[in-house]
């Protein structure tokens, strides 16, 4: 068996846990300080617990040794930490950061890999299968034009003035909406402000808007810089919450006082299982000598999974970054070093056991009406 170490007991990292121990693949041991977490994962097979506490370098380093992967479902703030105890125990590392400056450090980190270690970051949703879903629509072109991904992850019965609850990371809800944002623009990248950019279409007859916000792009950026005019990454909500969200985080200050906003956050608005996450590239530019558009749209519901009610955020997330272990462990991604997501094949990710997720609980969608 594939004997990995997975960091976090949450959510996403319950899901993570049981996808590869069913998988009857893998080997996991959990760690977490959380004691009642890591209790509701008894029972699940091929996979232990064990109490740890990530801000400890050599604890980590005790864990890791001797391991294949570790894999971090913790917040951005100590995954630094977590990649520098994977390099000097040489197991490979991987996350679903959204944080850019902390996949700069596992970046720099990567070129210390030793034979057979990789470092590969933001695995998850957005980052992650969007940019796999983007670069397979670009390669497609003789010369593109614009790149425009957007994703969301939304209520599937929204209700309060927000039209939004919480289905994943506050913090790195928080992150996404109050930190610069990469693009390209005009051949040039640029670092441009949250919640701007504000634009609106419709997809299945709903409407939704779309606005700026960090990380979700990824490393796309710097593998089509030069290739590309327009490239950005935009979050998909409801009409109406961008405004409300510019409120707290702008006119309020919030933006600069982010526990006070996690707190509001936490205690106004519920979280919820009945979710869907929608997925929408664009891209257009020249085939065959002619200016054209292709467009990837897909709808991932909410499900049971094991006998269990799953979030559509916990089966894109945990499928996304098991997916990307597998696919590693399988030797169909590099074996050293850094590991983009866009260099993941997207009918390999669709193909794989976990990737299939992409599919198994989504709808077909119509083309979305407008997007301007």
């Amino acid at each position: 068996m594939h004997d990995v170490v997975l960091l976090g007991a949450g959510k996403i990292g319950r899901a993570i846990a049981k996808l590869l121990g069913h998988s009857g693949d893998y080997a996991v041991t959990v760690g977490d300080v959380d004691d009642r977490a890591l209790a509701r994962l008894a029972g699940v097979p091929n996979t232990t617990t064990c109490h740890v506490d990530v801000s400890d370098p050599n604890a980590l380093r005790e864990l890791l040794r001797g391991r294949a992967a570790v894999i971090s479902a913790c917040s951005f703030a100590v995954n630094p930490g977590i990649a520098r105890a994977a390099l000097e125990a040489g197991v490979s590392y991987f996350d679903l950061t959204e944080d850019v400056a902390t996949t700069r450090i596992t970046q720099q980190l990567a070129c210390e890999a030793r034979k057979g270690q990789v470092f590969m970051p933001q695995c998850g949703l957005a980052p992650g299968f969007i940019a796999i879903a983007g670069n397979h629509l670009a390669k497609g072109f003789e010369r593109l034009d614009e790149v425009r991904l957007r994703v969301g992850a939304l209520a599937q019965f929204p209700t309060g003035e927000l039209k939004y609850n919480l289905t994943w990371s506050t913090d790195g809800l928080i992150n996404e909406y109050c930190n610069p944002c990469e693009v390209i623009h005009e051949g040039r990248k640029l670092e441009v402000l949250p919640l701007e950019g504000l634009e609106h279409f419709s997809l299945d007859g709903v409407d939704y808007e779309a606005f700026n916000t960090s990380g979700g792009i990824g490393t796309l950026w710097e593998s089509l810089q030069g290739q590309v005019r327009n490239l950005d990454y935009k979050t998909v909500r409801y009409r109406g919450h961008r405004d409300l969200v510019a409120f707290l985080v702008n006119e309020l200050r919030l933006g600069s006082r982010r526990a006070i906003l996690k707190d509001i956050l936490e205690h106004a608005v519920p979280g919820t299982l009945q979710d869907v996450v929608l997925v929408f590239c664009v891209v257009t530019g020249w085939r065959d000598g002619v200016f054209s558009q292709v467009s990837d749209a897909r709808k991932i519901y909410h499900g049971e999974v094991f006998g269990e009610p799953w979030s559509a955020i916990q089966i894109t997330t945990a499928a996304g970054i098991c997916a990307a272990v597998d696919l590693h462990r399988t030797g169909v991604l590099p074996s050293t070093g850094f590991i983009r997501q866009e260099q993941v094949d997207f009918d390999a990710f669709l193909a794989n056991r976990f990737g299939r997720y992409y599919n198994g609980h989504g709808h077909p969608v119509a083309p979305a009406t407008s997007l301007a």
